[in-house]
């Protein structure tokens, strides 16, 4: 018998690989913001001709894309999560780049800059408290 290779039946995984450490793979909790596009200038900066995205933008006001999106992704080498600006470009292959702050301005009901509206002023102020620091360079609430 020779051993030829077989096609493996399992379905791949997407591949996404950290910005910093592009051997790393790292993994997202699922959780997707999707751009949406309001004008011309954004659909022709992603490689679409003037008068195509005019008329796009003329028959969709608001156009959702289904391969670009913002995701909170892990990665082991970094040790931390950050969000991720992810191109899908088919079933496996994407890529993967940091966030800059501008693209949130194209995620439908998320606003970067205000607090979130479900979250009490009380829980905020306490959530500060233990960042605060006295005169003297210590913490005011030190825990331990």
């Amino acid at each position: 018998m020779s051993a030829s290779p077989r096609r493996s039946r399992r379905p791949q995984r997407r591949q996404l690989c950290c910005p910093a450490h592009p051997e790393q793979r790292i993994e997202g909790n699922g959780q997707k913001y999707f751009l949406h596009l309001l004008t011309p200038e954004q659909l022709k900066a992603r490689g679409m001709p003037d008068k195509t995205a005019k008329l796009v933008i003329q028959a969709y006001p608001v156009l959702v894309l289904s391969n670009e999106w913002l995701e909170e992704l892990f990665c082991p080498a970094c040790g931390t999560s950050r969000w991720c600006h992810v191109i899908k470009h088919d079933r496996v292959e994407h890529t993967v780049r940091w966030a800059p702050r501008d693209l949130w301005e194209q995620v439908a009901h998320v606003d970067p800059v205000g607090a979130n509206p479900t979250v009490s002023e009380y829980t905020r102020r306490e959530a500060r408290r233990y960042n605060q620091k006295r005169a003297d360079g210590k913490r005011l609430f030190d825990p331990g």
